[in-house]
């Protein structure tokens, strides 16, 4: 099967404030071993803070800049609604950032967050508007299959709305020991483990371990921990854009 492992140690970590903010970078425009972007994934970390700290104002463009909060809380601050906005665990924010937009984020104690930023074809979207939205935990449809737990993020039956296109963002949580998920030739899977420990194709894979997937197949999981959690995204192997990083970052 050809995927590749990109254990936690081997991803480019990061820091803000003295280290009271400290990330994990699976995907970065950096030197290391973290992968570059592709598909239209464009960045991905996961950063948390056990102190608390702010992330100071600082702009963006183009891009869609979503934060998953993954445990804790944060309060986010944009230029364009000028307030300060409370998200708790299991609660979504996208930023559409357009034409440009300032944002700064407040984490609270003991808080952690994805930060993923995809490319919609900046080509279109750079002339737009910025725009926000927060979406809380409880408005994500979570159903049960196969005695898997799927928290749907992005979806034909999800509230977050993108501009990007063919995306899909789920939150697995596996409920017995082997699992199969069908997968589709046209699309990568990146998978982050978020809890516990699983196997794909005899490989161990643990805690903040990522996984880049590209092949048409099922995906057979051997559960090595009960409840183990994962985040995936499912996008195009190819965008029917050009990309910012292979216009101008490789």
């Amino acid at each position: 099967m050809p995927f590749t492992v990109l254990k936690k140690f081997d991803q480019v970590t990061g820091s803000f404030n003295g280290g009271a903010i400290k990330e994990n970078r699976p995907v970065v425009i950096s030197d290391g071993k973290s992968f570059k972007p592709y598909s239209n994934i464009f960045y991905w970390a996961h950063a948390w803070s056990d102190e608390g700290s702010l992330l100071s104002e600082h702009p963006h463009e183009g891009f869609e800049i979503m934060s998953f909060i993954l445990k804790g809380e944060i309060e986010h601050y944009d230029t364009h609604n000028k307030i300060w906005m409370p998200l708790k665990k299991g609660d979504v924010q996208i930023i559409r950032a357009g034409d440009g937009i300032s944002h700064a984020e407040n984490f609270k104690a003991g808080s952690e967050i994805f930060q993923i930023w995809i490319d919609p074809d900046l080509s279109r979207t750079l002339a737009n508007p910025a725009t926000y939205n927060d979406y809380k935990s409880e408005s994500f449809p979570v159903t049960t299959k196969d005695e898997m737990i799927i928290k749907d993020y992005k979806s034909e039956n999800s509230p977050l709305e993108m501009e990007a296109s063919v995306i899909s963002i789920k939150e697995i949580t596996f409920k017995k020991e082997e699992i199969s998920i069908g997968l589709k030739e046209e699309n990568i899977y990146s998978v982050y483990l978020l809890e516990g420990k699983i196997e794909v194709d005899n490989t161990e894979i643990n805690r903040d371990d990522y996984i880049k997937i590209e092949t048409e197949a099922n995906l057979k999981i051997k559960v090595l921990q009960e409840n183990s959690r994962i985040f995936q995204i499912e996008s195009p192997s190819r965008p029917y854009y050009r990309t910012y990083y292979e216009l101008f970052g490789g």
